[in-house]
């Protein structure tokens, strides 16, 4: 399965690859050796400490170069009035009776806490392609679903402006 991921997004992470090799990688070397020279490497809790630390580096840039070698690059460009790819959307939740804003953006940018929204969850699937004033069921799984009204759709661009994903 490849990740559908906008040139906005392969360029967030060539950056952030850049970053950590050149910057990240070198000093957490340092940080490595400098532990490294305080003794017994058994008890040493520095040592290991800056050894995680730079696995944990390495294993991000190993992460984003298998996102940027697996990828299919999409477009961000929805036509018309219909939901796209970084549109901003005012849906009323029947189930819940109440409004929510969320905003449609790739899986690698998604916060749903933020209201940032991944294209391929439940909401998303149901959403793509819909106009305002249509009512779309939301399945999240066999047994779990529920009805949305889509009140308004403001359209976005993928302006860099959000932040790829972290772990």
């Amino acid at each position: 399965m490849h990740d559908e991921l906008t040139e906005v997004d392969i360029r967030k992470m060539r950056e952030e690859i850049d970053y950590r090799v050149q910057v990240l990688r070198p000093q957490l070397i340092q940080d490595v050796q400098t532990a490294r020279a305080f003794g017994d490497l058994s008890e040493n809790y520095e040592y290991k400490v800056a050894k995680q630390e730079k696995n944990r580096n390495e294993s991000r840039i190993r992460y984003l170069q298998n996102m940027i070698r697996t990828a299919r690059v999409i477009s961000a460009d929805s036509g018309g009035d219909v939901v796209g790819l970084f549109d901003t959307v005012v849906l009323f939740n029947e189930k819940l009776q109440r409004e929510q804003t969320i905003r449609l953006v790739t899986t690698l940018r998604q916060d749903v806490l933020k209201g940032l929204v991944s294209k391929e969850s439940p909401v998303g699937r149901a959403l793509m392609g819909r106009r305002a004033g249509e009512r779309v069921e939301v399945h999240v799984n066999p047994e779990v679903h529920y009805a949305v009204k889509i009140l308004s759709i403001e359209k976005g661009q993928d302006d860099a402006s959000l932040e790829i994903s972290r772990y």
